[in-house]
């Protein structure tokens, strides 16, 4: 048993025909009030590893604990709704008949109106109670839909892809407001990317997952060090590429205004 931990994971694996283990024993400890970012390309095991934290999907094997009660395990699986575990989808799964308000406030039951407020405030979309998702931006269907799954108060969050839809200044805002909302409730954030960026930006360790099994869990202040995995000293050193070329490009002189003879 890991110390103030939200989440233990022991031996985990998963198969949807039998045959190919979409994750093979899988293990990973995560500290209570942490932001962990996990990294991979399509098919690597991201999304079902949500899920069977989530308690969407039944593993063939391994155990999860959650705030050190067992979860799931050859014995026992807990229901979605017992666990305690806020899931942000990927496209958000708003009500669309229903107001922001009114999505808010499922599954809440005492101090509506109060919990509601108090959530509009803290994701900035005061005013927008009587709104519907159709009218709203996906920077805004996202901050509701993040409110909906707060409200509930769970003691792990998790996020599917939660920036891939939004244009990069409106996904670096996100990002931080997401991550000052976590540090401010003090809860445990757990989301899936398949940019490294977004994990630079805010987590506090990162994952890279790989044919389902973990190639690299190490702080995020600790990702710059080399590696000796291929696959992610090549992202690396592409990444400070990239930052060394827009490092480069704003410390060009301006010559708009230089005088020729």
């Amino acid at each position: 048993m890991v110390v103030n931990s939200i989440l233990e994971i022991s031996e985990l694996s998963k198969s949807y025909d039998g045959k190919v283990k979409v994750l093979s024993d899988f293990n990973f400890n995560m500290e209570h009030g942490k932001i962990c970012a996990i990294v991979g390309e399509s098919g690597s095991g991201k999304s079902t590893l949500l899920r069977l934290i989530a308690g969407l999907e039944r593993p063939e094997g391994g155990e999860i604990k959650i705030a050190q009660s067992i979860v799931s395990d050859n014995t026992k699986i807990v229901q979605p709704q017992l666990r305690n575990i806020g899931f942000v989808f990927q496209d958000f799964a708003l009500f669309p008949h229903l107001t922001v308000e009114q999505n808010i406030a499922y599954g809440i039951k005492n101090n509506k109106s109060k919990i509601i407020d108090k959530l509009l405030k803290l994701v900035k979309m005061e005013g927008y109670n009587k709104s519907y998702p159709s009218q709203l931006s996906g920077g805004q269907e996202q901050r509701v839909a993040l409110a909906r799954t707060l409200a509930i108060e769970p003691k792990l969050l998790l996020l599917d892809e939660p920036f891939s839809s939004l244009d990069v200044g409106l996904r670096s805002i996100l990002r931080k407001e997401i991550k000052g909302i976590v540090k401010k409730l003090n809860t445990s954030l757990i989301f899936i990317t398949h940019d490294i960026s977004d994990a630079i930006d805010i987590a506090d360790e990162i994952i890279f997952l790989k044919n389902g099994k973990i190639v690299q869990h190490s702080p995020i202040s600790e990702l710059s060090k080399s590696s000796e995995n291929e696959d992610i000293s090549n992202i690396m050193s592409e990444l400070k590429a990239n930052m060394e070329g827009v490092l480069n490009l704003f410390q060009k002189p301006d010559e708009s205004n230089v005088f020729k003879e």
